[in-house]
């Protein structure tokens, strides 16, 4: 089991986790995760033992000299923080990590008993998969819920996938069967702009985040950097007239579907979003 340090009580604390591997395309979904630990200055207060979880062929530890010159051995883990964010009425429990290559349903129990243990009472999952949406127009994010409130408030779906899944997909589940309400949120991205990082995609999960939590959070570089792997990727379409025609063809196809980033409720949605930023500011 995992070792919790002391943590004072923590106020109605909702859950954010993302894992690397088949459910973060571009690294998009723990770059979510990465970026509110560093914004809210997140602190560690538990982790997975990788013995049990690991296979060190495949996730191999990473060697390295500390601050104070100490050779270290880094160890591929699932870690736990807590967080008391300045824009929320309540605290936030981090999880980051790796998809584990054995005992998910183990591993599943061990972070939701932690979770738990801390007072955990809201579970929301960041996923990101490769697609063939175009890197010009707005990323796609789909929702879904497993308790019916959650998918009338924040209009989303039940999930109806079926198909192969991933640690994201059995973290989930695993809510369900302990009765813990749980969100997934994934972001789509362009499969021909795959190498990490994709930081549009990930500001795209953030917005989402924003809707759920209410609240307008720290964005800093994230909306530049966005910008600059737009403009990147635009230098790699110019440079290639195939990529190109096939980016055309993705924009006249998104452009000519009807999607909810188009819908009057999403720009409204938008809206609101820039006028609290602008509030806070």
């Amino acid at each position: 089991m995992i070792e919790i340090e002391d943590v004072d009580d923590l106020v109605d604390p909702v859950v954010i986790a993302a894992f690397e591997g088949w459910n973060d395309a571009a690294d998009a979904a723990s770059g979510v995760v990465d970026h509110l630990m560093r914004v809210w200055n997140a602190r560690i207060v538990g982790a997975v033992d990788p013995e049990d979880f690991y296979d060190f062929q495949v996730n191999r530890p990473m060697v390295g000299t500390d601050d104070l010159g100490h050779r270290r051995i880094t160890w591929p883990s699932t870690q736990i923080a807590v967080a008391s964010p300045p824009e929320l009425d309540r605290d936030v429990i981090l999880v980051r990590g790796i998809e584990p290559n054995m005992r998910w349903r183990q591993f599943c129990a061990e972070i939701l008993a932690a979770c738990n243990e801390l007072g955990g009472n809201l579970v929301i999952t960041m996923g990101a998969l490769l697609a063939d949406t175009p890197h010009t127009r707005p990323v796609p994010v789909t929702g879904s819920a497993t308790e019916p409130d959650l998918v009338d408030r924040l209009k989303l779906e039940t999930s109806t996938y079926e198909g192969p899944t991933g640690i994201v997909g059995v973290f989930q589940d695993a809510c369900v069967r302990l009765d813990i309400p749980a969100v997934s949120y994934w972001a789509a991205v362009p499969h021909y702009a795959a190498s990490p990082p994709c930081p549009k995609a990930t500001l795209a999960l953030v917005g989402v985040l924003e809707e759920l939590l209410e609240a307008s959070l720290p964005l800093l570089d994230l909306p530049e950097d966005a910008r600059a792997w737009e403009r990147g990727v635009d230098e790699l379409a110019e440079e290639d007239e195939d990529i190109a025609d096939y980016v055309r063809a993705l924009e006249e196809t998104r452009d000519t579907t009807e999607l909810p980033e188009a819908s009057g409720e999403a720009i409204a949605r938008e809206f609101e979003r820039y006028l609290k930023r602008g509030d806070d500011s």
